[in-house]
């Protein structure tokens, strides 16, 4: 079977050198673009093939068509004004059908399966060579069940024989392709491997960044959860390849759920090094970048481009560079204000730079009005708003060359450097904003409010070409120095991919599904934990100064008394927003279709503050993306056959 869309057989492991922490932690071998077979029957073979695991994330993560195939859709994203294809078709909102050639979910299937190849080399040639430690065989174990579990949740049932045998390494391409069901996946590839992972890996990761027990575990937890929906099946969600939903090892949702909780619990009494970092400020801020809150990520660096495995000056966008968060950054740069108050000579106030509010603009993705409105409504008790939204853009016309001490800008009041350009407003104002006809001399439709010097927009006037941008996946860089550094390269953080904060979601889930619960960990205390940190300030993002206030009283308060599923999911979002997330949670949940059937935002048009309502067309069938056309066409098989391992509604 040819799972690799250009470079490689299943038989071949693709491998770009990673650095977990810095170069030195974490690479001590040659580093290789192809491993062959029996390079893994070496011990060098074997940890090159754990190294090339953590790399493969980044050919995934940061992704930023594969990151829109897990936003784009749900309630938390829409389609932008400058968007393609790509996007659209992923709104599943009449601008286009989602098809077996493009959808994005190719990202994962391409990257996925060579990985899980890889991984079947490592833990059969490490064990014949009884040299390598059970600990690191684990981290191998960990990553194949890893990826079996995106791509069961993606695509339904999956190859586990990828031509060898099930779960065995195979060397030499072949191009015939058996699914198996989901149970099978879950019961034989994933469990499996978790649970063994969870007993062998340690509480410490061996290298920065490494898979831990901590790790193994959420994914554990995890995935029994997703199991224990995918047997309760609530809303008839039809599963592809056709199987009951039954067990084969006999137990019901119930017990799923029970484990969830259990194990997640188990993660939070023994955290090993990790824990939540103190505000939620704290875990997103760059500075603070692979803090103890985060399990997993896939890695970056600004100290060296071979590291990094992208340029770290120019970037036009491709695996395995992170740029996922320039699809949610809008064209702030068309900003205007003027050197005189008669507006006779404009310039652009807010230029392009490598700084978290800031970065690449690409304005494929925009968050919807109900984003702004409802999931974040509390933007006063509640940092998270203001821990995941850029909402001011503040004058940086200096760094661009322009010799000005201020500028003129709203009301035709003068603003110096580092003060408020534009605002989104947290609420609507009770004075009307004065909008101007189209673009307005502001260039982007931005109205004004009485003695006030900045520019405004309110939460119901956001639209697809101007909305907030996603500041906590925004650039950062220690190289910048006095100017605007380099804001056309891919970001050099890390994507993150799993955080503890989750095993509190995952039990409060499992809860709310009827696992029984231990004393002090109910459904209502794990959310009450994230809800208690969410209340504490340290720094006010967009206000640009410290602020240290605690309101963690009033946000347990305000929690109910009963906790439910949607407002499980109301939580996740405010915490995970726009982290590629919300799919998962969705399908998982079976709640797509009514949290995200429709939407409201305005149009495409600089000065449109008009909100439309948007239908989605969400049908049963696309709780599963389609299997990429490219596997389909690289197969030797009938018409007949290929049509069978297409999932129904995509043929």
């Amino acid at each position: 079977m040819k799972f690799i869309k250009n470079k490689a057989f299943i038989g071949t492991a693709i491998m770009m050198a990673l650095s977990l922490s810095s170069c030195e932690d974490i690479l001590e071998e040659q580093p290789r673009s192809i491993y062959e077979p029996s390079f893994f029957k070496t011990e060098t073979g074997v940890y090159g093939g754990v190294t090339s695991m953590y790399a493969h994330l980044r050919y995934i993560y940061g992704q930023a068509y594969y990151y829109n195939a897990t936003e784009t859709g749900t309630d938390e994203a829409t389609y932008a004004q400058s968007a393609d294809q790509n996007f659209k078709v992923m709104d599943i909102s009449g601008q286009g059908e989602i098809t077996s050639t493009d959808s994005r979910a190719d990202v994962l299937w391409g990257a996925a399966f060579s990985n899980i190849n890889t991984a079947s080399g490592v833990i059969e040639n490490a064990s014949e060579l009884g040299t390598v430690p059970a600990a690191v065989i684990a981290e191998a174990r960990f990553f194949r069940a890893f990826d079996y579990f995106q791509l069961v949740q993606t695509f339904g049932g999956v190859p586990l024989d990828l031509g060898a045998g099930e779960l065995k390494f195979n060397n030499n391409p072949v191009r015939y392709s058996v699914r198996n069901t989901v149970p099978e996946v879950y019961t034989k590839a994933i469990f499996p491997d978790l649970r063994q992972a969870v007993e062998e890996l340690p509480a410490n990761p061996r290298l920065t960044g490494g898979a831990t027990q901590t790790l193994a575990r959420l994914f554990l937890a995890k995935a029994y959860l997703t199991y224990g929906w995918w047997l309760l099946n609530p809303d008839n969600i039809p599963t592809y390849p056709e199987t009951s939903r039954t067990d084969p090892d006999g137990h019901n949702a119930q017990w799923y759920f029970q484990q969830a909780y259990d194990v997640a619990i188990n993660g939070i009494q023994n955290p090993g090094p990790f824990g939540l970092m103190p505000t939620y400020y704290d875990v997103h801020v760059g500075t603070n970048d692979r803090n103890p809150e985060i399990l997993l990520y896939a890695d970056h660096t600004e100290t060296s481009e071979f590291y990094n495995g992208a340029s770290l000056t120019w970037s036009n966008g491709g695996a395995p560079e992170n740029f996922a968060v320039w699809m949610m950054t809008w064209n702030y740069t068309n900003i205007r204000s003027a050197l005189d108050p008669n507006w006779t000579n404009k310039v652009s106030s807010v230029q392009r730079a490598a700084e978290q509010h800031l970065g690449r603009p690409w304005t494929r993705m925009a968050p919807t009005i109900g984003v702004i409105t409802n999931t974040f409504a509390d933007k006063t008790n509640d940092s998270r708003y203001d821990g995941t939204f850029a909402t001011v853009y503040r004058g940086n016309w200096p760094k661009g060359g322009v010799n000005a001490p201020v500028v003129y800008n709203a009301n035709n009041l003068p603003v110096n450097p580092g003060e408020p350009i534009l605002t989104f407003l947290d609420e609507q104002p009770a004075t009307p904003i004065n909008y101007p006809t189209g673009a307005g001399k502001n260039n982007i439709g931005a109205g004004e409010l009485p003695g006030r010097s900045d520019f405004v927009i309110g939460p119901r006037d956001i639209s697809r070409i101007v909305y907030p941008g996603l500041w906590k996946m925004g650039t950062y860089r220690t190289d910048n120095g006095d100017g605007l550094g380099q804001p056309n390269a891919a970001s050099t953080r890390p994507f993150n991919i799993a955080k503890f904060s989750e095993l509190y979601f995952v039990a409060a889930e499992a809860a709310v599904m009827g696992a029984n619960t231990q004393a002090g960990y109910s459904a209502r205390e794990l959310i009450n934990v994230i809800r208690a940190r969410a209340g504490k300030w340290r720094y006010d993002n967009n206000g640009n100064s410290v602020k240290v206030e605690d309101h963690s009283a009033e946000m347990v308060a305000a929690t109910p008394a009963t906790i439910d599923i949607n407002y499980i999911l109301a939580e996740r979002s405010r915490e995970y927003y726009g982290e590629g997330y919300r799919w998962f949670d969705l399908t998982r949940t079976q709640m797509w279709e009514e949290l995200a059937g429709t939407y409201q935002i305005a149009g495409n048009n600089y000065g449109d503050h008009t909100p439309q309502t948007i239908t989605r067309n969400i049908q049963p069938y696309h709780y599963l993306r389609p299997i990429p056309q490219i596997q389909l066409d690289r197969m030797d098989m009938t018409p007949a056959e290929k049509a069978a391992y297409q999932n129904p509604g995509y043929n």
